[in-house]
């Protein structure tokens, strides 16, 4: 069975989604399409990449993941298509698709209309032109030879995010995504992290981690290990975010003891 996920910046009010789908479904006719999300913020590279890095490896070898959160559409970035554990990842090459699965793809190529004899792409919606003709193309089990030239791996573009470090005995590191719920949610993985640690983050400190949110009180600041397999920063049926007035990018310290 062909699988197609798709996690765009689109949304759903103008129809982009659909005509993307629409292109899928005539050249991948028995295709299921999933929707990743279609609402990352426009242009939100970075916060793609997160949805990506939890999506793709939820999904079955043979998965298509058509991912298109594209500022740079009909400029000078490569339109590729990645093979990494039996999975395919089409998109711009932005950086995107190598965050979210790092290491190095199995294969490569860079995507061309005339490869699969399609006619010149808009310049502005490459989405339905180009990737989910691809996509479509890979979906239906056809040689990735007709996709495009095969690309080197080494020349493929890679966002630079500051990485979390260990500071001797303590840990520092960033919040990388804010979800619905106010959540935020940090790149420090949760081995770096005791259960007694000292969490800090918008000017605020957690002492202990929690189990799980029903483990604090209403409106409490907790510190938990998320089913990401990362540190994250939440209150009780409210908003971290907004009540600490943090976001992508703030600094989150950790620590084993008080200073």
């Amino acid at each position: 069975m062909a699988i197609v996920t798709l996690i765009t910046d689109f949304g759903t009010r103008d129809g982009y989604v659909g005509e993307m789908k629409g292109v899928l479904l005539e050249r991948c006719p028995d295709a299921t399409l999933v929707d990743g999300t279609h609402d990352n913020e426009p242009g939100d590279i970075p916060g793609a990449a997160w949805v990506l890095g939890r999506v793709w490896k939820r999904f079955p070898e043979g998965t298509v993941h058509l991912v298109v959160v594209d500022p740079g559409v009909g400029g000078g970035r490569r339109a590729v298509a990645l093979e990494r554990d039996g999975r395919w990842f089409v998109g711009p090459d932005n950086g995107l698709i190598t965050r979210a699965s790092p290491g190095a793809p199995s294969a490569a190529r860079s995507i061309h209309t005339e490869s699969l004899g399609l006619a010149p792409a808009s310049v502005t919606f490459h989405g339905r032109d180009l990737f989910a003709p691809a996509a479509a193309w890979l979906a239906g089990g056809n040689d990735p030879d007709r996709v495009g030239a095969s690309l080197d791996t080494a020349g493929l573009v890679r966002l630079d995010l500051p990485a979390p470090e260990r500071l001797g005995p303590a840990v520092r590191g960033h919040v990388w995504h804010v979800d619905r719920f106010g959540n935020l949610i940090t790149d420090i993985p949760s081995a770096w992290v005791s259960p007694t640690a000292l969490v800090e983050v918008g000017g605020e400190e957690v002492s202990g981690l929690r189990t799980h949110y029903g483990a604090a009180e209403d409106g409490e600041l907790l510190a938990l290990i998320g089913s990401g397999g990362t540190l994250e920063v939440s209150v009780r049926n409210g908003n971290a975010a907004e009540r600490l007035s943090a976001g992508r990018g703030d600094w989150v310290n950790v620590r084993t003891h008080r200073d």
